[in-house]
């Protein structure tokens, strides 16, 4: 085409893109140039769309909470759930005073879609306003919060977790049962706590404080020193609700030092299902959390969201159920 035209490429290439700098009598050489060998431009294929980005805000995990594979599995099921609508997760993990917005954005080099928080803890209310008021969509995932403005949410029944455990253990004939109580600043593991309380009540029996020992802060296994507690009480549980299979997992050892048999002289209860719970000896009876499916649903309401950002907002509970093993048992003498 140049060579026909006798021009230079530069200019041959100037027109052909509809640009200036090419004198007329020139743009006429080439177009009849054009016109003289049928040339047809190749096109270029059109710049591909970027796609959807949601951040995952979380806090981040101490090694022994990763070990466990509970976030794992939950943050697994998020990214499923967001590959299979077109969408890319970037995970952030959360310390405090950490501007999440501005980081995901300094790392995309600009805005992402949407932001799925999950969990709680160090992640806590003041910071969740603080991601809302940047106006970006929001779905809180395994956490909620009772605030004027409405924010979508996906969590576990951690309630009926909570209440399911210990009619399991009311029905064997426990009626002194102990709780493993975990941090209040996860909503989760507070609606655990009050099923707990709730099964009791219903019951008959008072809740008693002494049966639900404060975890302590910055403990490096859960659970063993709150059941440590309890074993040292002058009449101990003769059943022990767990707030999490974590926290099982020091009772079990607490229990052991004690020269305690499990389910014999008591029977032990946990909640999540993470893969240890099964690997225990004996293995613990437990409350199954769909953790994958929770990242996974988490994921659908994003995409709903930002398909619709004026939707109302909701809250939706996923069920679980209740894997009966070998840690609970009649209690080894009748109880009134």
């Amino acid at each position: 085409m140049a060579e026909a035209a006798g021009v230079p490429l530069s200019s041959v290439s100037l027109v052909l893109n509809g640009k200036p700098g090419v004198s007329e009598a020139r743009r006429q050489r080439i177009l009849e140039a054009v016109e003289t060998l049928q040339y047809v431009p190749t096109r270029k294929p059109a710049a591909k769309e970027p796609g959807r980005v949601v951040g995952l805000v979380m806090e981040a995990l101490s090694p022994a909470a990763a070990q466990d594979g509970f976030m794992a599995e939950v943050v697994s099921g998020v990214e499923d759930g967001l590959r299979g609508r077109g969408m890319q997760m970037l995970l952030h993990l959360y310390r405090p005073d950490d501007d999440p917005i501005s980081d995901l954005r300094s790392l995309m080099g600009r805005d992402v879609d949407g932001v799925i928080v999950a969990n709680g803890g160090d992640v806590d209310e003041a910071a969740i306003e603080r991601i809302l008021a940047t106006g970006v969509p929001v779905v809180l995932l395994e956490n909620y919060l009772d605030l004027d403005t409405d924010i979508h949410a996906v969590v576990a029944d951690n309630f009926t977790a909570g209440y399911r455990c210990t009619q399991h253990l009311l029905e064997l004939g426990h009626r002194r049962i102990g709780m493993l109580v975990g941090s209040p600043r996860y909503v989760s593991l507070t609606d655990r706590r009050r099923g707990y309380q709730a099964a009791l009540l219903e019951a008959g029996i008072i809740p008693s404080t002494e049966l639900m020992p404060p975890q302590e802060p910055g403990s490096e296994v859960k659970g063993y020193q709150q059941m440590k507690q309890l074993l040292e009480l002058p009449e101990p549980p003769t059943a022990v609700y767990a707030v999490s299979d974590k926290s099982a997992m020091g009772a079990y050892r607490a229990i052991a030092e004690a020269g305690l048999k499990i389910p014999e002289d008591i029977s032990v209860v946990g909640t999540d299902d993470v893969l240890q719970s099964a690997l225990l000896s004996p293995p613990l009876t437990t409350f199954v959390v769909p953790k994958f499916e929770l990242g996974r649903v988490a994921a659908q309401a994003m995409h709903a969201l930002l398909d619709n950002p004026s939707a109302a907002a909701s809250r939706t509970v996923l069920h679980g159920r209740i894997a009966h093993r070998d840690s609970t048992a009649l209690p080894a003498t009748p109880q009134n």
